[in-house]
């Protein structure tokens, strides 16, 4: 079953500081720290490397003891601020839902919560079952006999969350922003980019030998010859390898106007003569649609081909693969051991993540809203969604003051940004409206089953809002979720419930705390609509040029010189971040970070030169910045997210944007010859 996961980036220009003392380019010795709460300092000295220059590295000034205590436990891959609050998270998910196991009386919810998590944790029932529960679809493909079957159960499989070849899903038209469009996208591949298909490092060969290894296990577990799984994995590494060559870097799917390709069913069918999509789209519940967005019509064309070419009964052992694949997880012990095998490989995991919390997960990526409910509830305080509306009040006004003072941008753009900054819609906490998951059917013993039902309404949910109104009342993250979004089509900002927490918001704390965090993630959604990609969407969320020529030159101007900035920064051996991909999150790091900054300042603490516990209000700003960014990371997964995360590593999340800004070269003294100082002429300044 395909789960559907967000993954949305969560979280700027000067003023001079005056200190009671000014700070020295060498920290002064550390004094015992001094409690500010009953929950101890909201910065904490034992967490800092003094014996580190904040000019020459301020990530590790601000977390370098941190990042020395705090290793990774053997069930992650990494540990930082963002997980220690997901960590938070799901304990808090597992009280609500060891308690709904035993209060499935007390309605629908707390039956389907408690029972769809108690199906989960029953390990054993799920071990005698085996692959049992695949038996049925694996027995359907088997009687596929032509090409018209492949496709039929292709779109059958679809139907019940098993995507094969392509991607499909029917969301907002960009330049048509109140219709819902079924669209097609390039996609049939396992491994997490197409790079590791293609490039012929030691590293991308030793994860395409240990895939190869991963498939012919898998394989063997639904009882297949050693022999034939052997042939079965070549089999599926080179078509999937095929599809690879086909699809487009990640760094052209930025592009909203390269992916954005309107076609009528008819026109594609055309490009695509084995693929009869006005047929296919029937079977798969799409109904009275002449027209499709597709992102990569040359992948279509490419894998129309490939089908053609390809004998069925190798199209065959396809399908068994990416029905496997999307089911193993929900299967017995071998399955989920075998997975995890792969993983460790991918990601440098050492142990496989407690099974409670893999369950609390995956409802919370199936009953979001439902288990959400539960969640606000118990531990969303009302009075955190009124602080972060004035904090979003007060940060759209430093935002304003930024467009109305830049000396690059025209007067007519300036007014159409300002438009866009007041037209943001705000979500914070939870939705207006919950999902109610009519027709999902949740049984105690059957938690495969359970899986299926919630995949197949996912499916239903998505498909059925094809000729309706569009829903902007719907979230694309549930309460419990750390992170935050900019949705541009709805030119909308949204902070989940679970991030309203320190490090980011603290209702103790003072305001350089929660403007140096939660400020500056709202700082950094507000910037996404500004960013290289969201710029390109109007108020209104339509994909639409309002800029003049000369506005969008200098733009780009500045946003090179960021591209340029991070393309500088090495993480492991030859690897060095990809200042493209991550373009727009490091334009929103800034962005957020400045706006932020000239927002607290505004406040009486900012105003203030006092210092709590030893810090003055500036210090204290940045150095909360900083302790939201800190993280050790697994190499392995570490060298996976530079070919496929759009966000640079947390070191250089923290250290890139301050090094453009002026008000943190005076509250630490920042000098010539600090391995971070810019000459003033050589700091960037976008928004």
């Amino acid at each position: 079953m395909n789960k559907r996961i967000a993954l949305l980036s969560a979280v700027a220009l000067s003023a001079g500081l005056i200190a009671a003392t000014p700070p020295t380019n060498k920290p002064a010795k550390a004094k015992a720290p001094k409690p500010t709460t009953a929950k101890g300092p909201f910065i904490d000295r034992q967490n800092m490397d003094l014996a580190v220059k904040p000019g020459d590295d301020f990530y590790r000034y601000a977390n370098g003891e941190w990042l020395k205590k705090n290793t990774i436990p053997a069930s992650k891959t990494r540990w930082g601020s963002f997980d220690e609050l997901r960590e938070k998270s799901l304990q808090a998910m597992k009280t609500l839902l060891d308690d709904a196991t035993k209060s499935t009386n007390r309605g629908r919810l707390y039956q389907m919560v408690g029972d769809f998590y108690s199906s989960g944790m029953d390990s054993v029932s799920i071990d005698k079952k085996g692959f049992d529960p695949i038996k049925p679809d694996l027995a359907r493909i088997e009687q596929v006999k032509n090409k018209a079957d492949v496709l039929n159960e292709m779109a059958y499989q679809r139907t019940q969350g098993n995507g094969m070849l392509h991607g499909f899903f029917v969301a907002q038209d960009r330049k048509n922003v109140s219709k819902y469009l079924p669209q097609l996208s390039q996609g049939g591949t396992t491994l997490p980019d197409r790079d590791y298909y293609l490039k012929n490092d030691p590293r991308s060969q030793k994860i395409r030998e240990a895939y190869r290894d991963h498939l012919t296990k898998m394989f063997g577990l639904i009882g297949e010859e050693p022999s034939r799984a052997s042939q079965n994995a070549d089999l599926v590494m080179r078509l999937e390898t095929a599809l690879a060559r086909a699809q487009m870097s990640r760094v052209e799917m930025r592009d909203p106007y390269k992916t954005y390709n309107k076609l009528t069913v008819t026109d594609l069918t055309k490009q695509t003569p084995g693929m009869p999509w006005a047929s296919l789209m029937e079977k798969m519940g799409v109904r009275n649609q002449d027209t499709v967005l597709v992102q990569n019509p040359s992948f279509l064309r490419s894998a129309d081909s490939l089908l053609t070419a390809t004998p069925v009964e190798d199209i065959k052992t396809y399908m068994r693969w990416n029905l496997l694949k999307s089911s193993a997880p929900y299967l017995s012990e071998p399955f989920v051991k075998q997975n995890f095998a792969f993983s460790r490989v991918l990601t440098g995991q050492k142990e496989q993540t407690p099974r409670w919390q893999r369950m609390s997960s995956l409802i919370d990526g199936t009953l979001g809203d439902l288990l959400g409910q539960l969640y606000v509830q118990q531990y969303f305080k009302p009075e955190a969604k009124q602080r972060m509306l004035v904090l979003v009040d007060n940060l759209e006004a430093s935002y304003k003051e930024h467009i109305n003072g830049l000396e690059w941008m025209s007067a007519d753009t300036k007014k159409r940004a300002l438009n866009k900054l007041t037209s943001f819609k705000r979500k914070i906490g939870y939705p207006d409206k919950w999902k109610n998951y009519d027709g999902v059917t949740v049984r105690r013993d059957d938690f495969y089953g359970n899986v299926k039902s919630a995949s197949k309404w996912s499916y239903n949910y998505m498909i059925n809002r094809l000729g309706k109104p569009i829903d902007k009342t719907e979230w694309g993250m549930t309460p419990p979720t750390v992170n935050a979004y900019y949705n541009p089509v709805n030119n909308e900002i949204a902070f989940p419930a679970a991030i309203l927490q320190f490090p980011f918001f603290d209702f103790e704390a003072d305001d350089a705390i929660n403007y140096g965090g939660i400020g500056a993630v709202i700082g950094h959604e507000m910037t996404h609509g500004f960013d290289d990609s969201g710029r390109q969407y109007d108020a209104d969320g339509m994909l639409r040029d309002w800029w003049t020529k000369e506005d969008a030159a200098n733009f780009k101007q500045r946003a090179d010189q960021v591209k340029e900035q991070f393309f500088g920064f090495k993480v492991l051996d030859s690897l060095k971040v990809n200042g493209q991909l991550t373009l727009g999150e490091n334009l929103a790091d800034l962005g957020g970070l400045a706006i932020a900054y000239d927002a607290f300042k505004k406040t009486k603490q900012g105003k203030s030169k006092a210092l709590i516990d030893g810090f003055t209000p500036d210090q204290r700003f940045f150095l909360s910045w900083a302790q939201i960014w800190r993280a050790n990371v697994l190499p392995e997964t570490q060298a996976q997210l530079i070919l496929t995360d759009p966000h640079s590593p947390g070191q250089y999340r923290c250290n890139g944007p301050v090094a453009n800004i002026d008000a943190w070269y005076k509250a630490f003294n920042v000098q010539p010859g600090d391995k971070m100082f810019k000459p003033a002429d050589q700091r960037i300044k976008v928004w």
